[in-house]
């Protein structure tokens, strides 16, 4: 018996029971309903390939700036921005603040940026996150002492900005 089936054989909740706060949703956007999406959350997880090819996956902080690049900063010993300098096909998962709030998949073509190269795509990736900087020469310099490097992502794809839970299939028409 298909899933399908299985399916129609399942008794409808009604629409007015409490589950239904909590149904499941994929919505598709284009680029600019991805950058709505995105503007606010900054909690993600990269997902960079090993050399043995196994995915490995980084809590971060992130921003997409202006021109709709992903923006992440890290230290280039990291694992993540070796790994990003080896292989640039990178992946992104996009949270909200609840682990059941919506989230989105981004893939993308990394580049690690190194100082001073990175200097101004520091300052976009500030933006992005925490608006503008009271010394932005000052903020360059801390960036140039601490050793980071920036990890910039095109995105080339992405997912529907998704919610868990129950299917709609499960509710009453």
């Amino acid at each position: 018996m298909s899933w399908k089936s299985r399916v129609r054989l399942v008794k409808k909740i009604p629409k007015d029971d409490p589950r239904a706060r909590y149904t499941s949703s994929d919505i598709e956007v284009d680029l600019e309903g991805l950058a709505a999406f995105v503007g606010d959350r900054h909690r993600w997880i990269l997902a960079t390939t090993r050399a043995d090819g196994r995915p490995q996956m980084s809590l971060v902080t992130g921003g997409m700036t202006a021109a709709g690049e992903l923006a992440i900063a890290t230290y280039p010993e990291r694992v993540k921005a070796r790994n990003a300098r080896r292989n640039p096909l990178v992946s992104v998962a996009v949270m909200g603040e609840e682990f059941n709030d919506q989230w989105v998949q981004i893939d993308g073509t990394a580049e690690v940026l190194d100082m001073p190269e990175a200097a101004d795509g520091f300052v976009e990736y500030y933006r992005c996150i925490s608006g503008e900087h009271p010394d932005w020469d000052e903020y360059r310099q801390a960036m140039a002492d601490q050793g980071k490097c920036l990890i910039m992502i095109e995105p080339t794809r992405w997912s529907p900005v998704s919610k868990g839970g129950f299917p709609p299939s499960l509710f009453d028409d």
